[in-house]
């Protein structure tokens, strides 16, 4: 399958990025490659995660954040990625 990563989500890895990056330097990078890395891992596993507020959500491996997505096709289209410890109710509103 193609991945597509969106404008919004490419702001909230951006985000995320200066978030870590500002606790420890190197970390932000590290964050970054280990969410490309997920990412990545959805050309195949696209389209098997559980819905969540109406995109398929997938839980990244070391940090607390989820990649929300939709299948088309054969192209999986990545619309936020977005921090786990947020208040369910933001999450629900960002992705409307």
């Amino acid at each position: 399958m193609k991945l597509e990563i969106l404008p919004s989500a490419e702001g909230d890895i951006v985000d995320g990025f200066w978030f870590y990056e500002k606790q420890a330097t190197g970390l932000g990078s590290y964050f970054r490659e280990s969410l490309f890395g997920d990412i990545e891992a959805l050309r195949t596993s696209g389209g098997v995660h559980r819905k969540v507020f109406g995109w398929h959500r997938m839980l990244a491996r070391r940090f607390p954040y989820a990649v929300y997505y939709s299948v088309h096709e054969q192209t999986v289209l990545i619309r936020a990625v977005l921090d786990c410890r947020r208040d369910p109710s933001w999450t629900r509103t960002k992705l409307r």
